[in-house]
């Protein structure tokens, strides 16, 4: 299964995740957004932050989510190589997320620019059957 592609857009990067699972298509939607400006693969797993969001609803967890990810670029020199255990619970009226996050500090690793924000813009996210995509936009 493909995990994430990009999709043509004017000034942004603008991508579809995808996975079996609410958890996996947000996972893969994590390792998209830092793939804009770095090449995940090559990200050792030296460091492990515990990274928790909520949200009223699935399109605030998931902008949320990816914030937290903003926010360790920025304040720790964070890449991403991967997610583990990553649990989305609704509790009453809304979500509640936990992962790990696995990946290394910048120091060491090529970077391209830099993601100035996650937006609302064209989000979308569609759950069939065993098949769920998000779609996400983030301003370069």
């Amino acid at each position: 299964m493909v995990k994430y592609k990009f999709l043509e857009h004017t000034a942004d990067a603008k991508f579809q995740a995808f996975g079996k699972t609410m958890e996996e298509a947000f996972s893969n939607a994590a390792l998209a957004m830092f793939s804009v400006i770095t090449d995940t693969k090559k990200i050792s797993e030296g460091i492990k932050k515990e990274i928790k969001a909520e949200g009223k609803d699935l399109k605030a967890l998931l902008y949320n989510f990816l914030e937290e990810f903003l926010f360790l670029i920025d304040t720790q020199n964070f890449l991403l190589n991967s997610i583990q255990n990553i649990k989305i619970k609704k509790i009453n009226n809304a979500y509640q997320l936990e992962a790990i996050a696995v990946g290394d500090n910048t120091d060491k690793y090529e970077t391209t620019g830099g993601i100035k924000a996650v937006t609302y813009n064209e989000m979308e996210i569609k759950e069939e059957k065993g098949k769920v995509m998000v779609q996400v936009v983030v301003d370069l």
